[in-house]
């Protein structure tokens, strides 16, 4: 078994060695490994492409995106997702648009760090970005929930041509996986459907795919039959996978820890309901965080995201109504 930060790392380290244009950049990527040692011995291995940077996110994004269009493959690490807000405009207009507007020039960078909700970070390290990324044409955006996503996905996004937004979550870092090996690469285009099922269709998005494998143990102890869908392709989404789910199974709900205004979740009640509207049983459920700041108060903050109650219930209504 192996925790998922050292399979973040395992893959860092395996397109380094596969690629001399592959490199790392970002504050306290090098000596010390990390915050949460997803660096770490990189420096020791790729002494020259691992570049620690001074406290600026705009400055050290500029430099990757600027080296990127000369060929180079950065993996930018933002300690967290929240802090790449000051780089907003490198990723976006300096970066997202480029090969639309010269119709020439590549930008194959990578995004990573932290991303969404960790208990006791309180409103401003907890953003979920899924949904402000997945706006923007130009930009890849995955959210990644198991040990293969983790390193499948990372490996495709460095060996993309395009810029791609590897959205992680930290508490996820040390959940113990099984290995995984180091000729998997995953599609970043295709969400994965972890189990088939006939009487409902449940969609989670990162970390809250949790809750929705709890919620599925206990539903199938009351016989309903939930099919399982890790979203992990934010842009582009998969719409094929999720409509042929619910074309089968007639019934949809997405657990997604974003905000639940111009969210993810609700791109997906729209494609559904334009595309397959009359094959539903019943109207899509949405289960989102509440509208507000993540509070720093673990009551308030317990209140805050869905659970697997939450999502039973939601569940066993569609079939107490029928």
């Amino acid at each position: 078994m192996i925790k998922i930060k050292d399979l973040i790392n395992q893959a860092l380290d395996e397109e380094m060695a596969r690629n001399g244009d592959v490199y790392i950049i970002g504050e306290e990527v090098g000596k010390s490994g990390g915050p949460n040692g997803l660096t770490k011995n990189l420096i020791r291995k790729y002494p020259n492409r691992v570049i620690d940077t001074p406290i600026s996110e705009m400055g050290f994004t500029g430099l990757a995106v600027g080296s990127s269009y000369l060929g180079l493959r950065p993996v930018v690490d933002f300690m967290t997702m929240n802090f790449a807000l000051q780089s907003i405009d490198h990723i976006i207009n300096s970066c997202a648009k480029t090969l639309y507007m010269s119709t020439s020039i590549n930008c194959p960078i990578v995004f990573r760090g932290p991303n969404g909700f960790s208990k006791g970070f309180g409103a401003q390290h907890t953003q979920d970005f899924c949904s402000l990324y997945g706006n923007i044409p130009g930009l890849k955006v995955v959210c990644p929930y198991t040990g293969k996503d983790h390193k499948g996905l990372l490996k495709s996004a460095i060996r993309d041509d395009n810029p791609v937004v590897y959205l992680e979550n930290e508490m996820l870092y040390k959940n113990e996986v099984h290995n995984v090996d180091s000729d998997y690469i995953q599609q970043l285009d295709k969400s994965v459907v972890e189990k088939n099922g006939t009487d409902c269709t449940i969609i989670g998005i990162g970390l809250s795919m949790q809750e929705v494998f709890k919620a599925e143990d206990v539903l199938n102890d009351i016989n309903i039959d939930c099919e399982i869908i890790n979203l992990v392709s934010i842009r582009p989404l998969d719409k094929k996978t999720i409509l042929d789910s619910v074309n089968k199974t007639k019934k949809l709900v997405v657990v997604d820890y974003g905000y639940p205004l111009y969210g993810v979740a609700s791109e997906i009640s729209a494609l559904v309901g334009e595309v397959i509207f009359d094959k539903l049983e019943f109207p899509v459920v949405r289960l989102q965080s509440k509208d507000v700041p993540t509070p720093y108060c673990k009551k308030l903050e317990d209140l805050c995201y869905p659970k697997c109650d939450d999502i039973v219930e939601e569940v066993k209504k569609m079939f107490l109504n029928k």
